[in-house]
């Protein structure tokens, strides 16, 4: 997508600045208050990510690489590096996927689900406690409403964007080119 495909009228032009400078703080301070919470355990917030999504109902049997990037959205280079050192600690299992022996499917060990229930769950529900005050029940819902819808845009244009990438690689067009 180029700049030119959108114009935007400078009043939502300047709120939009805003809002997105506002979000990448959000994420910042969770990244950098979220790893001090559970910094104890040697764990950093995409870590306790990865052993949450690992404790959802539909992964009791394990997730493999690709339902995992799917689910916390991260780009499987990224995901590689944290599910080794996470295997190295002894968090995670990792093995080749029954259903498919070209995937792997990784699994939360006894220790990671001992240190994700007793020592990482408590802990994140004071910081949620403390990072939600003065949120009625009712501004959380909107919050995550407007998280959802903003969410879902992203990732059509993410999409977008792999399709585009995807089209270079195989010396196509993009749809850019084809306009």
């Amino acid at each position: 997508m180029n700049s030119t495909d959108h114009t935007m009228p400078p009043e939502r032009l300047a709120i939009a600045e805003q809002f997105f400078f506002r979000l990448q703080q959000c994420a910042n301070m969770l990244q950098k208050t979220g790893t001090r919470v559970v910094g104890d355990e040697k764990l950093t917030t995409q870590q306790c990510a990865v052993l949450g999504a690992l404790t959802l109902p539909r992964a009791q049997a394990g997730m493999s690489v690709g339902e995992l990037t799917r689910h916390l959205m991260v780009s499987r280079q990224n995901l590689a590096g944290v599910i080794s050192r996470m295997e190295r600690a002894g968090f995670l299992a990792v093995a080749p996927d029954e259903r498919d022996r070209r995937s792997r499917l990784i699994t939360i060990t006894q220790r990671g689900r001992g240190v994700w229930e007793d020592l990482v769950t408590p802990k994140l529900h004071r910081y949620y406690d403390q990072a939600l005050s003065g949120f009625q029940i009712e501004d959380i819902n909107r919050s995550l409403s407007s998280m959802l819808r903003l969410l879902d845009n992203m990732a059509a244009m993410d999409s977008d964007f792999r399709q585009d990438e995807e089209q270079k690689a195989a010396g196509g067009n993009t749809r850019q080119d084809q306009t």
